[in-house]
């Protein structure tokens, strides 16, 4: 039987993969929990729409993260801690910390997709990866400053 997978499936294939497979498996496993479709014309053809609405919808949300890039690249963030005689913080900067920075520029920003691998304990200019899509990775520049 020949079906139209909806979802991934382990050691089968990927959405939109046109598969082969036994009836019992098709009848008992994939098409009660909705992981696949039957493959005939007007699955196919439905399909091949689905397919052309997600591929704009993620070129709009690509172009989205392209603008937003630009923006926080273009800024210098500062944010200015507590910090002892030797330059080391009293706490640590996070990317909460960098979510409230930015949302006071006005930039909207997860803080899902602000990456440090550990806060920052010391003053100094640091880079911070920001991924503003899957694809799509800002270098912002953070500058901690002693208070």
């Amino acid at each position: 039987m020949e079906l139209i997978l909806r979802e991934d499936v382990a050691k089968l294939g990927r959405p939109g993969d046109v598969v082969r497979v036994k009836n019992g498996y098709a009848r008992n496993f994939l098409l009660p929990r909705g992981l696949a479709v039957e493959a005939n014309q007007k699955n196919l053809r439905a399909f091949e729409h689905e397919k052309r609405l997600a591929m704009r919808r993620r070129d709009t949300k690509k172009q989205i993260a392209l603008q937003q890039k630009e923006k926080l690249e273009a800024l210098t963030l500062t944010l200015t801690m507590r910090a002892g005689e030797e330059g080391k913080l009293f706490g640590s900067v996070t990317n909460i910390d960098i979510e409230r920075a930015l949302r006071e520029l006005g930039v909207e920003v997860e803080r899902r997709k602000i990456i440090l691998p550990e806060p920052i304990r010391q003053l100094g200019e640091f880079t911070v990866v920001v991924k503003t899509d899957p694809e799509v990775e800002a270098a912002l520049k953070l500058n901690v400053t002693a208070l």
